[in-house]
């Protein structure tokens, strides 16, 4: 499982070097294919391709025209590209994401559990103030038995 957080950097070129933790795992669970994106364009979500390929495969069961699939494709799409860790353990994010995510210099890199988040440090550490955790999300994990 992917967990934790991890300060990292992304360099001039764009290209960000996935913490040492997260990439151990990743190459031996899922090799060095991913498929880099976002649904806001407010972080970039990095997930292993073959992760990603078992998203495809279930939103493959919904009709082509359902409206939620095809928001989803849209924006994964618009912000999507595949991409391959080089032997450095570096991966590009394309330009239009790196900008509209605005990641550049030092990033947080967290683990949600099948891909990575990057996020500007002060932008999460804003989502985080505005969006805290509430008695009903407690009682939500609760009911997982957490």
């Amino acid at each position: 499982m992917l967990r934790g957080n991890y300060t990292a950097r992304i360099d001039d070129k764009g290209r960000l070097k996935v913490p040492t933790t997260f990439r151990r795992y990743i190459e031996e669970k899922h090799g060095t294919e991913f498929y880099i994106t976002s649904l806001t364009g407010e972080c970039v979500r990095i997930y292993p391709l073959s992760e990603w390929e078992f998203i495809e495969q279930r939103l493959a069961l919904l009709p082509s025209m359902d409206p939620a699939r095809r928001k989803f494709l849209d924006r994964t799409n618009y912000y999507g590209q595949q991409a391959s860790m080089d032997g450095q353990g570096r991966i590009l994010v394309h330009p239009l994401l790196r900008k509209a995510a605005s990641v550049v210099g030092d990033v947080a890199v967290l683990g949600y559990l099948t891909y990575l988040e990057v996020w500007e440090l002060d932008r999460f550490e804003r989502r985080l103030l505005t969006d805290p955790y509430t008695d009903e999300d407690e009682a939500a994990i609760a009911r997982l038995g957490i």
